[in-house]
């Protein structure tokens, strides 16, 4: 399997979708709207680096990434997700590929750091650690984790764009 980790196209939003679907059809802890968030972000223009995986030209994996707001006004930081995988492709270095290349991405930006809600046994590997100043309401603090990439970090709540409220 030789992957390529590239930003997407327009021609790529429908298997972007197909994706995203088939990554969270057995998922537990989803509402599987996963797709709907994707398309809410790129439709209300914040989805700021898009990344797709590609093997031998078939997009098999994707990573969103968008502005957060922090209570404390810290600014340039951003939420990763979602992050999708094709099912039969789970387990093979695709996520971790994307990981890195989107922490290349959000410094190519000059971003002060990226947070997440995730698993942390996946998630540490590539900096991130939760910690008690930064918390995301409403989810256990192990799961909600903080990437610093310049600066310090910020103290407060934050919030995600409200297109990972969508719900079609």
């Amino acid at each position: 399997m030789s992957i390529n980790i590239r930003k997407e196209d327009p021609e790529d939003i429908k298997s972007i979708h197909e994706v995203t679907v088939a990554a969270f059809v057995e998922a537990p802890h989803t509402a599987h709207t996963e797709q709907f968030i994707v398309k809410a972000l790129r439709e209300s223009g914040v989805l700021t680096i898009s990344l797709v995986a590609e093997d031998e030209g078939i997009i098999v994996g994707h990573l969103a990434l968008s502005p957060v707001t922090i209570s404390d006004d810290t600014d340039n930081w951003y939420g990763l997700g979602p992050i999708s995988v094709l099912p039969e492709k789970q387990g093979q270095g695709v996520g971790s590929k994307l990981m890195r290349a989107a922490i290349q991405e959000l410094k190519n930006i000059d971003a002060k750091g990226c947070v997440l809600v995730g698993d942390p046994g996946f998630y540490h590997r590539f900096g991130f650690m939760s910690v008690n100043s930064l918390v995301f309401p409403g989810v256990p603090p192990e799961y909600f984790q903080v990437l610093v990439l310049s600066g310090s970090l910020p103290k407060g709540s934050v919030t995600f764009h409200e297109a990972f409220s969508a719900k079609n």
